[in-house]
C-alpha cells in the first residue's frame, strides 16, 4: 500500500458557524474540531507527513495547538490564502517528489481509516480519486423555483474529502486553473478542468463537514456513538 501526505487547508474564518473565530479552534467534546481530525491521520501509519495552510495571524496558535496535542506529523504550517484553492495550493508546494497526497476539509473530523484505503488503491498516473456517498432524497433542478426536471438519483453522489492525487499531477491542475483564473469548489473539479480521470470510492454519511452550529450536534452524536462501539 502507497505511503501518502495529506495537505490540509484551515484558513477559513467560517462564518456560518458564527462563533466569532476560526471554527478549527471550537471544541467538541472537549478537544478542538482540527485535533479530531489530525488525530485521524497521525495513527495513520501510512501518512507520511501532514501540511497546514493557515490563517497568517494563527500560525503560531496552530503550532501550539498541535504540539499540545502530540500530533508529531505536521511537517509544515503554511499561509492560507484568501480562498480554500489558493490554501491548497500553497500547502501542495510545501510538498517535493511527487507521492500520493490527499486533500482533506480541516473540519471533516470522522474520515475512516478504510475510506483512506480505498483513495490511494485507486490512485494512478492522471487519476485522481474522491470519497463520496450515493444520494438518498430525490434531487430536482429548479429555476426561480420552478422545477425543471428530477434528476437521475442512481448516477448521483455527494462528494467528501479527502481527494488524493499524486501530486504532480494535482499541482499542475492548479497551476492551470491559476493561470486561467478557473475557480472550483473542491480539487478534483480542477483535475477534471485539466482533463484528467476522476474515480469515486464510496465513503461514509459520517463523514459530515462541521460548517453549522447544528453540525456540532451532530458531531457529538458521531462520538459517543463510536465510544459506545468500542
Amino acid at each position: 500500500m502507497k505511503p501518502y501526505y495529506v495537505v490540509i487547508p484551515a484558513a477559513g474564518y467560517g462564518s456560518r458557524m458564527k462563533a466569532g473565530k476560526n471554527k478549527q479552534f471550537i471544541t467538541i467534546e472537549g478537544v478542538p474540531l482540527l485535533i479530531h481530525t489530525l488525530r485521524v491521520f497521525q495513527e495513520d501509519s501510512l501518512c507520511e507527513g501532514i501540511v497546514l495552510a493557515v490563517n497568517e495571524a494563527e500560525r503560531n496558535e496552530m503550532h501550539k495547538m498541535t504540539a499540545d496535542a502530540g500530533i508529531t506529523k505536521v511537517i509544515g504550517i503554511v499561509p492560507g490564502g484568501r480562498e480554500r484553492q489558493q490554501s491548497v495550493f500553497e500547502g501542495l508546494k510545501a510538498l517535493s517528489g511527487n507521492p500520493v497526497v490527499l486533500i482533506h476539509d480541516g473540519a471533516r473530523p470522522f474520515i475512516r481509516t478504510e475510506t483512506l484505503r480505498r483513495l490511494i488503491e485507486a490512485v494512478d498516473k492522471d487519476v485522481g480519486a474522491v470519497a463520496g456517498v450515493p444520494v438518498k432524497d430525490t434531487v430536482k433542478e429548479a429555476v426561480m423555483g420552478s422545477v425543471q426536471k428530477t434528476l437521475d438519483r442512481s448516477l448521483l453522489w455527494l462528494i467528501q474529502t479527502p481527494q488524493a492525487f499524486y501530486l504532480e499531477d494535482i499541482r499542475s491542475a492548479h497551476k492551470l486553473a491559476e493561470d486561467d483564473n478557473h475557480p472550483a469548489t473542491d480539487d478534483a473539479s480542477l483535475f477534471e478542468y485539466a482533463g484528467k480521470t476522476v474515480k469515486v470510492v464510496e465513503g461514509t454519511y459520517e463523514n459530515i463537514k462541521v460548517t453549522t452550529p447544528e453540525d456540532l450536534m451532530f458531531a457529538e452524536a458521531i462520538i459517543r456513538k463510536r465510544e459506545e462501539e468500542r
